[in-house]
């Protein structure tokens, strides 16, 4: 990957909706070089998908996020690959993570309440071969994803102290 890859995937991080022309101007490159360099990194799936960040927590629509902890056994000759696929595969998740330390993967599910969180685990979770644990933690508030803070930020309005 070439020095304008890099650079554009940063600009196209912090906003997916600069066109290839904007870019251009910021990086003082060639538009065709920077289209090039998009079309690129489409092709080769380096950029999977464009998408926008949301803070839930202003929209009426209620959901609930959950950060589940699970322990499996391996597959022999698979890994965790075949389980991490069979959990990924259910339109619940929306992340799956392979970790390091005291359990094996991450998985992030969304519903629409607790109840429905619950029941992902103990229905479909739970009951693969595979998964001797989980953990479930919920979310209860997001202040930062993806780099993006969420909430205004309040300065510290202490008054200050001198010796």
């Amino acid at each position: 990957m070439n020095e304008l890859q890099l650079k554009v995937l940063e600009l196209l991080k912090e906003d997916a909706r600069r066109d290839a022309e904007l870019i251009a101007t910021m990086l003082a490159a060639p538009v065709e070089e920077v289209k090039e360099a998009i079309a690129y990194l489409e092709k080769e799936h380096v950029i999977v998908k464009y998408a926008t960040v949301v803070n839930w927590s202003k929209v009426d629509d209620e959901k609930v996020t959950a950060l589940i902890e699970v322990q499996i056994t391996p597959e022999r000759g698979r890994g965790f690959e075949g389980i991490a696929e069979r959990i990924y595969l259910y339109p619940e998740v929306k992340s799956v993570y392979l970790m390091s330390g005291a359990y094996d993967l991450c998985v992030e599910v969304e519903g629409k309440n607790l109840k429905e969180v619950a029941s992902f685990v103990s229905n479909k979770l739970s009951p693969i071969d595979a998964v001797l644990s989980t953990k479930t933690f919920f979310i209860l508030k997001k202040y930062k994803q993806d780099g993006i803070i969420f909430e205004e930020h309040e300065g510290d309005h202490r008054l200050m102290v001198s010796p």
